[in-house]
C-alpha cells in the first residue's frame, strides 16, 4: 500500500469564508499516483473546517446565515471562552457544526464523488495562515 501526505496552506483575508479546494485535492491525488484507496482531507485548526457540498454561491450565503444564527459572533461577551482574551468562541462552535474532515473514495485514480459534490475549506476565524492535511492511502 502507498501513502501520500501533503499540507495545504490557506489565509482567508476576512473573518469567515469558504474556498473550493477540490482542484488542489485532485492535484494531490495525481501526485500520489494512487488509483484505488481513500483520501482524507482535514482542517488542522480548531476554528476551520473541511466539508463536502455543492459549489453554489446562494448555498454558501445560506451557510453563513445559518451558522451565524446558531453561533453569533457578537456579543463576544456571551461566550465563556472569550473570557480568556479571545473573541473566537463562535468560530469553535461553527467548526464543530461543519465538521473537521472528509474522506473520499478513490476509484480508478479519481475522487469518487456523487453529483455536485465538491470539497471546501471553511474558515471561521481568519486573517492568519492555517493548514489542511491531505492524506491519501491505497494502491
Amino acid at each position: 500500500m502507498k501513502s501520500y501526505r501533503k499540507e495545504l496552506w490557506f489565509e482567508i483575508p476576512g473573518r469567515r469564508g469558504f474556498v473550493n479546494i477540490t482542484p488542489e485535492i485532485r492535484n494531490c491525488l495525481a501526485e500520489s499516483g494512487i488509483q484505488e484507496g481513500l483520501a482524507l482531507v482535514n482542517a488542522m485548526h480548531i476554528t476551520a473546517s473541511v466539508f463536502i457540498n455543492d459549489d453554489e454561491s446562494g448555498l454558501h450565503q445560506d451557510f453563513e446565515k445559518f451558522l451565524e444564527r446558531l453561533a453569533p459572533h457578537e456579543p463576544v461577551s456571551q461566550y465563556r471562552h472569550n473570557n480568556t482574551g479571545e473573541d473566537n468562541a463562535d468560530a469553535h462552535l461553527k467548526r464543530t457544526i461543519m465538521g473537521r474532515e472528509v474522506v473520499v473514495a478513490v476509484t480508478k485514480g479519481r475522487l469518487d464523488f456523487g453529483p455536485w459534490e465538491q470539497i471546501f475549506y471553511g474558515e471561521f476565524d481568519g486573517r492568519r495562515r492555517k493548514r489542511v492535511l491531505v492524506k491519501i492511502i491505497g494502491e
